[in-house]
This record gives C-alpha cells, structure tokens and sequence, in this order.
C-alpha cells in the first residue's frame, strides 16, 4: 500500500516539474507555472466562489448520475433479461450512445429551457446508455446454474432479485458507475458551458471570455478533477474490490 502511494506521489512530482520546466521556457501567461494556479485556487477559495462552483456542479453530477445509475440498471436487467425488450429498444440505444453529448445538451435547453432540470436531463441521456449496455451484459451472463437451482427450489421473484440477481450484477453495476461518473462530470461541464449561470462549468467559461485566464481554467480544472479522482478512489475502487472479493 505504501508503495503504491509513494509511487503515485512520485509520479505526480515529476509531473509537476515537467509542468513547470515548460511554463519556464515558454515564459507566456498562455502557460502559467504551477504556483501561479496555486495562486489563483488559493485566493478563489478565499472569496468563496471555488466553493460555491464546486459544490453546485457536484449537486447536479450526483442528481444525473442517481437517476441514470436508477434507470440504467432497470432497462439494462429489462434488456439483459428480454429478448424483445432488447430487439426493441437496442436502436434507441446506439443512437443515443452514437448522438454527440454537445447534441443532447442543446435540444435539452431548446426543449426544456435554460434550466437545471435541462441540464440534468441531458447528463442522462448522456449517461443512460452507457449504464444499460453495461448491466445488460451481466444480465446476460447469469450464471446458468444458479439460475436452474431457483427453478428447481422455486423461489418468489424477491429472493431471486436479491440473492441470484443482485449479487451477480453487482460487478457490472460498479464498473457502470464508474465509467458513467468520469462521463456525467464532463458532460455537467458541458452543460455548465452552454446555460448555467454557476458551477465549474461557468466559471471556466467566464474567465475564457472576460480575461482568457488560463490559471483559472487550469486551477478550476484541476481542483474538480482531483475531486471527482478522490471520489473514484475512496468510494468506487474500494467498492469494486468489495464486489469482486470472491475472485
């Protein structure tokens, strides 16, 4: 465990003094130098907007990613399970994973408005898709024994749920969860971009448009990604090494 810290600690330094090797030799404010980010984060956070943008753009990644995580996993058992289901609603299907997101996003404002019901809506349809293709392959390959044993001693649709189904997509679901989360964050930056008036996404927009400040496009940048990356390691990876203790 030690090691593996240490290793990425390292590998983050070097990465840094790359960063900061090229800021000195382009000498341009297109490339600012690692403090000068640091800087910008530092006094952002003072005045609280770091913050504020933060938490609003986490609120709208943790309501699409809910609701598409919910759905998702009950079209993609539907799709898994049935034949017909999955005959119908497979071209549906690869026309929203084959529709670009910046696509969605305006027809959901066209649609729906200028609002965070619009935004919400977009990141899942973005993100839908993905999550069913994935459950529906677990759907698929349920294991053929077990499935027989719950014939044979004949359980209710309950205990078939909850000790045949479950354990079995559960896998499937966290690696759903955690492709689909590196997917709604971009896409709510996205939609930030193009109609909200707070979050990451604006902020980057603003300071594009009234300064063209990089430190605050890349400080912005990376204060989201280095949160969303402590999400994935501290919930999603620590869960996905729960679901597949059993290997």
């Amino acid at each position: 465990m030690l090691a593996r810290v240490l290793t990425r600690l390292v590998s983050i330094a070097i990465l840094v003094a790359a960063w900061q090797a090229a800021a000195w030799e382009a000498q341009s404010r297109l490339l600012p130098a690692p403090m000068a980010v640091l800087g910008f984060i530092v006094a952002e956070a003072k005045r609280g907007d770091l913050q504020y943008n933060v938490g609003i753009t986490l609120l709208r990644v943790a309501i699409a990613f809910v609701i598409a995580m919910g759905l998702g996993v009950v079209l993609g058992v539907a799709l898994g399970r049935s034949r017909k289901v999955d005959l119908a609603l497979d071209t549906p299907l690869l026309v929203l994973l084959n529709t670009p997101a910046l696509v969605i996003t305006v027809l959901a404002y066209v649609w729906v408005g200028l609002t965070d019901a619009a935004a919400i809506l977009a990141v899942v349809l973005n993100k839908l898709p993905n999550v069913a293709v994935i459950v529906r392959e677990g759907a698929r390959n349920l294991d053929p024994g077990l499935e027989e044993m719950a014939r044979a001693y004949r359980l209710d649709r309950w205990t078939w749920v909850r000790d045949i189904l479950v354990p079995q997509l559960q896998p499937y679901v966290v690696a759903a969860a955690r492709s689909g989360l590196s997917l709604a964050w971009k896409i709510v930056l996205v939609v930030e971009l193009l109609g909200r008036p707070d979050g990451v996404g604006f902020a980057i927009n603003f300071y594009f448009i009234q300064s063209t400040d990089v430190a605050a496009i890349i400080g912005y940048s990376l204060v989201f990604m280095t949160v969303m990356i402590g999400i994935d390691v501290l919930l999603f990876q620590r869960l996905e090494a729960h679901v597949r203790r059993w290997r």
